[in-house]
């Protein structure tokens, strides 16, 4: 499998992904949390790194940065779930308040405190609202950034493989 395909496979499962967030939230009607939001970007930016190595074709050095802009927005990514993830854990004594919604703080706030009040987390983060086989939404995100990540870094560290010789 090439690059480019494993790339456009990437971008396609990104881009599933925030189908299905955007499904649960105009569909199912459930409200995404300031950490559920910047997990969509770290979705976004996996997809869009992908969506450009998938258009330009790299090779060599170019998959290998590719690769590593791929584990690094999907990194991040892991990070905001794990967050999440924590906040779920916490005991009810321990939650923090709940805030208000990300499209109010965005008509409100300067942009960087928007920022920083979503990286910290409220208590609608800490709220479990859905769950399949066990997990929760950051639980499931957590599972595919991992994943990602590891595609990532795969692509770093692979030895690049030789052109075809044309035997004749």
């Amino acid at each position: 499998m090439t690059s480019r395909w494993v790339f456009g496979l990437v971008f396609l499962v990104c881009a599933g992904l925030l189908g299905v967030a955007f499904y649960m939230e105009h569909v199912m009607g459930l409200e995404p949390c300031p950490l559920c939001w910047l997990q969509r970007f770290g979705f976004m930016g996996a997809g869009l790194v992908s969506l450009f190595a998938l258009l330009q074709g790299p090779t060599g050095v170019g998959v290998r940065i590719y690769g590593a802009l791929l584990a690094v927005t999907a990194g991040v990514g892991l990070g905001i779930a794990g967050r999440q993830l924590w906040l779920q854990s916490l005991p009810a004594d321990q939650v923090p308040a709940c805030g208000p919604s990300v499209d109010y703080m965005l008509e409100v706030l300067p942009f960087f405190d928007v920022l920083a009040t979503a990286l910290k987390g409220t208590g609608d983060c800490a709220e479990v609202v859905w769950r399949f086989l066990g997990l929760s939404i950051p639980g499931w995100t957590a599972v595919f950034f991992i994943g990602l990540v590891l595609v990532g870094l795969v692509l770093l560290f692979r030895r690049p493989t030789p052109p075809a010789s044309i035997a004749g």
